[in-house]
């Protein structure tokens, strides 16, 4: 049984996320702020009983994502006894000087929370607001912009949802729900054909895609009999050549990665691929600049 109220359980459910995994971040995360003892300074500075109310705001434009999360944060954090108001919904963007979350409880309890949930909310928001530019960079080519396992460890789940808040879609949550033929993979197996056939073998209902470096690779892969196609590295031209082979093949699905930056973005949705793989949405995002400030009275 997780430590939430039923309200704060429901807004995790509602919002795609696994308690399990929310509970497990959150109460770490907590954890790991009061590992040495308690808030020494908020303890010494605002007298016990003190009430307030805050409101979390954004210090610069981007994309929400976590609230629900971060409304976690305070009820374990307090005891349940801060009451938190999400403003606005994960998937939002907001502009600089915006609210997004009003708090109102025991100021104590609500300083000794603040970091950990602006970490969080902040992170998370940072994700999101990356993959949107992604996404609007590639606006009416038909590409999709994907997630990798590249993510923070422990964080995973977090990080993929808030991919999701900023349009993206995930790929592979982890090793067990779909195959990816690597280049290792290649060469243990002895070819790419080799190692298509003992994965199809092995898990033949797991969704399975081959990673290619050349388009001679890809000619194996399709005649190998597989429908999903990571292009690893390529070029543009590459590229165009490896969407004209899985063409003339119904049901192929051509992923780009490696080497993809926002400039090049839509230079490369527009050559046909179907996704875009990119592993910095979650390893290279920075945080949305969220703080909490006092409401006066």
């Amino acid at each position: 049984m997780t430590p939430f109220p039923a309200p704060v359980r429901d807004a995790i459910t509602a919002a795609g996320l696994d308690l399990g995994e929310v509970e497990r971040v959150v109460l770490g995360a907590l954890q790991e702020d009061l590992a040495l003892g308690p808030d020494v300074t908020t303890e010494a500075t605002v007298p016990p009983g003190t009430m307030g109310t805050a409101d979390v705001v954004s210090r610069s434009a981007g994309v929400i994502a976590g609230l629900p999360v971060a409304v976690a944060v305070l009820d374990a954090g307090s005891g349940s006894l801060l009451s938190a108001q999400a403003l606005r919904v994960d998937g939002d963007f907001i502009g600089r000087g915006e609210s997004v979350m009003r708090v109102t409880g025991p100021l104590p309890s609500l300083l000794t929370c603040e970091r950990t949930m602006l970490n969080l909310l902040s992170h998370l928001s940072g994700v999101a607001t990356l993959t949107r530019r992604w996404v609007d960079e590639v606006a009416g080519t038909g590409a999709v912009i994907r997630d990798t396992r590249r993510t923070l460890p422990g964080l995973r789940h977090l990080e993929k949802y808030a991919v999701r808040c900023g349009g993206g879609v995930n790929h592979r949550m982890a090793l067990g729900d779909a195959a990816l033929i690597k280049d290792n993979h290649v060469a243990a197996a002895g070819g790419i054909a080799d190692a298509i056939r003992a994965v199809r073998a092995h898990a033949p209902s797991v969704e399975l895609e081959a990673e290619c470096d050349t388009v001679e690779q890809v000619r194996q892969a399709v005649d190998a009999g597989a429908t999903l196609v990571l292009l690893d590295n390529m070029s543009t031209s590459q590229m165009k050549e490896a969407v004209l082979i899985a063409g003339s093949v119904r049901g192929i699905r051509l992923e780009a990665s490696g080497g993809l930056t926002l400039a090049r973005a839509r230079e490369v949705a527009e050559t046909g691929v179907d996704y875009l793989s990119v592993g910095a949405l979650t390893h290279s995002a920075g945080s949305l600049d969220l703080g909490l400030d006092l409401c006066d009275g």
